[in-house]
């Protein structure tokens, strides 16, 4: 993948995603509703904000947050709406790093948690592109 250093704060990126979706929602975030919505956004959120300490270079640590989080959904395969489901919510925890890059993890913690509250149900024939700063989920909370 091409970026050694960035290994170490994309994993405490992810057990420290784990940890505050656990937190906020039990084991709700494994399923495929809103707490899952918002733990995809955190995760990308989260990989791109600590791998900034490593590199402040923006745009690489974005790239790198995609790559990472697309492999996972490459290597780990899902039905084809919930990869659609997580590849967008991956898409919008990026977005929101972009729009608020200068908030805490606490304050943006508070606006996903919003944004789940506003999460859309999705099916097979939903056009995603209407969404891009909404979280989308398949089951109802």
């Amino acid at each position: 993948m091409g970026r050694p250093l960035f290994i170490f704060p994309t994993i405490k990126a992810t057990k420290d995603c784990i940890k505050i979706s656990t937190s906020h929602y039990g084991k709700l975030h494994h399923k495929n509703g809103p707490a899952n919505a918002f733990r995809h956004a955190l995760w990308n959120y989260l990989i791109a904000k600590k791998c900034l300490k490593w590199n402040n270079k923006e745009p690489l640590v974005y790239d790198w947050a995609k790559k990472v989080t697309d492999w996972h959904e490459e290597a780990f395969p899902n039905k084809p709406l919930a990869k659609a489901m997580d590849l967008h919510n991956n898409a919008v925890g990026r977005f929101i790093f972009k729009e608020h890059i200068e908030k805490s993890e606490e304050e943006i913690i508070t606006v996903l948690q919003k944004m789940t509250l506003e999460s859309v149900k999705i099916e097979g024939d939903t056009d995603l592109s209407k969404f891009k700063d909404r979280l989308v989920h398949i089951l109802e909370p």
